[in-house]
């Protein structure tokens, strides 16, 4: 009965952490949430395989900080990417930006060299 206690007071520790972190004025990003489902789904397991040895706390800490860590590195991985991927969509967007505005001109140089052939 012990065992079981101190696994339901684990878990609803986790569960309060996990409340109050979901409550952060700002978003998560993507490293940060890799690391708190690592740290959930770690302490979750590892819980689990404590309380077949009889200490399901210590399992649940230490799997929650590998989860956590492991989680941290994966979505550090995916938070670089991300930021890859929007520093070259802003350049490309710069870049079509700048090759619109020299369209338009070139279109006012033709119509400015129409208009001064044609002696107006």
């Amino acid at each position: 009965m012990n065992t079981e206690r101190r696994t339901l007071a684990g878990l609803a520790t986790l569960i309060l952490i996990l409340i109050l972190l979901g409550g952060c004025s700002q978003p998560l990003g993507t490293r940060e949430k890799g690391a708190l489902l690592g740290g959930g789904l770690g302490a979750a397991s590892g819980a689990i395989i404590g309380s077949t040895v009889g200490s399901p706390g210590a399992g649940a800490a230490i799997g929650g900080a590998m989860g956590a860590l492991g989680g941290g590195v994966i979505g550090d991985q995916l938070q670089g990417r991300e930021d890859t991927e929007a520093y070259h969509q802003a350049q490309l967007e710069q870049q079509q930006y700048e090759i619109e505005r020299q369209r338009r001109e070139l279109e006012e140089l033709r119509r400015h060299h129409e208009y001064s052939d044609r002696g107006w």
